[in-house]
């Protein structure tokens, strides 16, 4: 059961509505979901040829593909967390360097590559998620943001990590297909690789909205207290979101590793860490494709309409700074805005007719002049003395429909008694 579910199973039904309107309803969205996303899909996948296919355009598609999974691993984190790590350039850059020890070092292959990856920054995440359990806001980032310093003194003063020069020589990217092997030895070669890598995060980001942990870790975000007080230990869910998160940007780092075809200390640029916060922030947090969107839209930027690399640098900060300033709900927060002006102004312009209308009754039988007719004050009178009978029966106060934390735990199957 969906967070929406548990905030509407207990609310009256409409006037006029049959009660299997809604599951029925609710049963054709999802039979007209599947198609939508299948469209997406193929629309998604066939883009950068219906835009001309050069090596430029695959080129900034496999970034973004690979940058929205970056980004996915740190909204794990801000979305459900409510924390800000500034330590996920350390699983980033974990990912491209284990990924090219082990290819360049050993001569191991992009499977083999993969698993090391996942293994070694999970472990990372585990131990850095420990040591934080106790941390909190500004508390929590300082100390990521320090793990991840440390992370980069040792990439760039360790020769067995290539040093300040970093690790080059990483072959290219080949996985077992029918008939032989399938080479990534272009951008167009790697765009299929990177979009089901893309398609697979975004499956298991979507698993886990919906599963137990999501469920439990934004409620102990909006309701710690309801949380505690269901027996939720929080702390374990903190940890087990933290280590979760790791690997699914290691995955990125994993795939940028063959992209690039080298590594060097500038994984753990602050320009990947800005990238990520601004990505997950510009759209809004606690959507599923919203670190998608915000890797496409600044990736498109610094690929196709490029500052030069310090201008690419401002515009990342400048912009992060602002959505926090004027939006801090991001793209989001503006369009509810917009919906809400607009049905002010129809609410207002709907009052206005009213009240021009009911003036037009005024005087006709000589009586007192009112501009109301003595129908409607009736009825206004009915009215009002039936809701002052409904507050008194209710014991005088309107009833408040169930918290934010109430309806997570409604969405668990749990009830509060």
């Amino acid at each position: 059961m969906t967070v929406i579910d548990a905030d509407t199973r207990d609310q009256p039904m409409p006037p006029g509505r049959r009660p299997g309107a809604l599951s029925r309803s609710s049963a054709a969205m999802r039979w007209l979901r599947a198609p939508l996303w299948l469209v997406l899909l193929v629309v998604g996948y066939l883009l950068p040829t219906l835009l001309g296919g050069s090596n430029r355009i695959f080129s900034t598609f496999v970034l973004i593909a690979i940058y929205a999974v970056m980004t996915y691993g740190l909204d794990l984190v801000l979305s459900y967390l409510g924390e800000v790590s500034l330590g996920h350039t350390l699983f980033w850059a974990a990912g491209g360097y284990v990924t090219a020890l082990v290819a360049v070092k050993l001569g191991w292959g992009p499977g083999l590559a993969l698993v090391a990856s996942l293994v070694v920054t999970t472990a990372l995440a585990f131990v850095l998620g420990v040591a934080t359990i106790r941390t909190r806001e500004f508390v929590f980032s300082l100390v990521t943001y320090g793990a991840a310093f440390i992370g980069l003194t040792i990439a760039a003063n360790s020769a067995l990590l290539g040093g300040s020069d970093g690790l080059v020589g990483i072959p290219v990217l080949t996985l077992p297909a029918l008939g032989g092997e399938y080479a990534a030895r272009t951008n167009a070669d790697l765009w299929p690789v990177a979009f089901a890598l893309l398609v697979l995060v975004i499956i298991l980001i979507g698993r886990f909205r919906r599963s137990r942990l999501g469920a439990t870790a934004l409620m102990t975000q909006m309701n710690p207290d309801l949380a505690i007080t269901l027996g939720v230990d929080i702390r374990r869910v903190r940890v087990l979101v933290f280590a979760l998160s790791a690997p699914v940007t290691a995955l990125a780092g994993w795939l940028y590793a063959y992209q690039r075809s080298y590594i060097s200390p500038d994984l753990f640029s602050p320009f990947f860490l800005l990238f990520m916060l601004t990505a997950v922030i510009l759209p809004g947090r606690r959507l599923l494709l919203g670190p998608l969107v915000g890797s496409a839209i600044l990736t498109t930027q610094s690929e196709l309409f490029s500052f030069g690399g310090n201008g690419d640098k401002m515009f990342l900060g400048g912009l992060l700074a602002v959505v926090l300033l004027l939006s801090p709900d991001g793209l989001v927060g503006v369009w509810r805005w917009i919906v809400r002006a607009i049905r002010g102004r129809r609410a207002r312009g709907t009052g206005l007719g009213g009240r021009a209308g009911g003036a037009t009754t005024s005087g006709a039988d000589g009586g007192t002049g009112s501009s109301v007719p003595q129908g409607a004050t009736a009825s206004r009178q009915a009215g009002a003395g039936s809701g002052s009978t409904g507050a008194a029966a209710g014991g005088g106060k309107p009833r408040r429909g169930p918290g934010v934390g109430e309806r997570v735990a409604g969405s668990m199957g749990v009830r509060r008694r």
